[in-house]
């Protein structure tokens, strides 16, 4: 029992854990990731700005050129961030200096070298196909190999949890000879990511009373332990955690750095030597630079990380922030965001009002007006928890005089067909004043059609609009029940330059819904142009 009883000991003391980071390598095996050597020096650049003390680059082997070219290119970046190459074991029956491989990995110009080898018999007997001792011959005769070219040497024991649970005197053989040969570090790796937290810290634990250098954890997370599992490592001795930004990897990803590192700065009093500050933007430069869909809900970074939308929570995070969220939100490059929805209260809506710019208090007869609104609303179909610009159309109606830039006196839309080619018509009638206005225009789909002929005309007496994009198109069907005849609800994004804002529409028609979305869209733009 005492090692699951220190298992739950707060960390009290302040203490210092190297963040490794194989987004590079380990990351970019994920599906749908593919980082080419521009990206991967590019993200390389973000890494090291950010403060991570290990970037593994690749696997440069004779196959993949492009992984020998990010270390050439690479190593003339002047990074503070130490690069490293990562490659395996010997093959067994030959010589180090023999094997072709592992001298291609030796000329990579870097400094430190991880390698991996095996510490589960069940791999070394039925994936190498080789005997436990010529396992051991292999570990050690590498690790050497490299330490007498002067190299910094980090050798994971692959699969060691696994091989620990099934034959731990084995197990703890495979570290003895990589240590013994001179390694450096010595990472723990959970590479099913089968294992639960308790096991990585009372294996981890037994570890450091034999192992005497440095111990580092690798941790996947195909049980949705990753990042458990890499604190459990640390609490129990481990100063090395290697993982990946966001978690990419392969199968179910690896242990998520943004949370690790979270956790070990906030919640344990341990340092990283990053920039927390910059905690969200790399978060999001991955995601851009992969091309990937970001996690809204990811714990520190992500856009709903510290969104309050119930009406108890926003109206106590409003007297002290402290009720509901454990850290302040711009301390990571973050933000708090009050969501008012049907779930809001008075408190939430006036708060939301006053970040747009109004002057109302929760007190105010108008703000229990508007909230009656925005629930009659979202009955009818509508959710503003990702459309701010029509949140704020919605109460600036209620609180302003009516918003009268432009009207839409007429429109029509039109599909023909005929053979191959389809033909998409918008018209539009507008009145700006006394002035009337009407443009067309064809576009790929009945609302493309329909946004440009508006756009068209809006710009005529508003120039200001001309730089105003669609960067986004969703639609939701609401009552499915309903088949063809079904509500949808329409959302849109806009963006000129740097700013970005979302609409909706609701209707049985997705041609009005969409209207509604865009009118709103370059109405809001405007209203908040003029409004200053």
């Amino acid at each position: 029992m005492r090692l699951f009883n220190e298992y739950f000991v707060m960390v009290d003391v302040e203490r210092e854990v190297l963040i490794y980071d194989t987004t590079l390598r380990d990351g970019n095996q994920a599906v749908d990731v593919n980082l080419s050597v521009r990206d991967k020096l590019i993200f390389s650049r973000k890494l090291d700005e950010f403060g991570v003390a290990m970037i593994e680059g690749g696997w440069p082997n004779p196959t993949n050129p492009a992984e020998r070219e990010y270390f050439e290119k690479a190593m003339k970046l002047s990074l503070r961030s130490e690069i490293a190459a990562f490659g395996m074991t010997r093959k067994a029956g030959l010589k180090a200096e023999e094997d072709s491989i592992l001298n291609y990995l030796a000329d990579t110009p870097c400094h430190i070298y991880t390698l991996f080898g095996k510490s589960w018999s069940l791999h070394v007997r039925k994936v190498l196909n080789t005997t436990l001792e010529e396992n051991l011959e292999m570990i050690s005769d590498t690790v050497s190999f490299l330490k007498k070219r002067g190299k910094t040497v980090v050798y994971d024991a692959e699969h060691f949890y696994d091989g620990f649970k099934d034959d731990e005197e084995y197990a703890l053989q495979t570290l003895e000879a990589a240590e013994e040969a001179g390694a450096d570090w010595i990472v723990l790796c959970d590479t099913r990511g089968a294992s639960t937290p308790f096991d990585i810290y009372e294996i981890t634990k037994r570890v450091s009373e034999t192992i005497k250098i440095p111990l580092g954890i690798h941790a996947h997370n195909d049980i949705g332990m990753g990042v458990a599992n890499s604190i459990s490592a640390v609490k129990a001795g481990a100063t090395m955690v290697q993982g990946t930004i966001n978690g990419v990897g392969e199968r179910c990803g690896n242990a998520d750095l943004i949370e690790v590192i979270g956790v070990l700065e906030f919640r344990m009093n341990i340092k990283t030597g990053v920039k927390v500050s910059k905690l969200t933007e790399i978060s999001q430069y991955l995601y851009e630079l992969a091309t990937i869909d970001e996690n809204p809900r990811q714990p520190f970074v992500g856009r709903y990380a510290f969104s309050h939308k119930g009406g108890i929570h926003g109206h106590a995070v409003l007297k002290t922030t402290e009720a509901y969220e454990f850290i302040d939100p711009s301390i990571v490059g973050n933000q708090r965001a009050l969501i008012v929805s049907s779930q809001a209260g008075t408190a939430s809506l006036a708060a939301k009002a006053v970040e747009f710019g109004f002057e109302l208090s929760k007190r105010d007869p108008r703000t229990l007006s508007i909230l009656k609104k925005v629930k009659e609303m979202e009955a009818e179909g509508y959710v503003f928890e990702n459309a701010d610009a029509s949140l704020y159309l919605l109460i600036a109606r209620m609180l302003l005089e009516p918003i009268k830039f432009f009207e839409i006196e007429h429109w029509t839309t039109i599909v023909v067909e005929g053979g191959d080619r389809q033909v998409c018509e918008s018209v539009v009638k507008l009145r700006v004043g006394d002035a009337e206005i009407i443009s067309s225009a064809e576009g790929n789909g009945p609302v493309n059609a329909f946004d440009k002929a508006l756009k068209k005309a809006i710009i005529t007496k508003y120039p200001e609009l001309k730089d105003v994009y669609l960067r986004g198109y969703r639609v939701r069907e609401l009552d499915t029940e309903s088949g063809t005849a079904a509500k949808v609800r329409v959302f849109i994004e806009f963006e000129k330059g740097d700013e970005h804002w979302s609409t909706v529409g609701v209707s049985s028609n997705i041609l009005n819904a969409s209207k509604e979305a865009l009118v709103d869209g370059y109405l809001y733009y405007l209203l908040k142009s003029y409004r200053g």
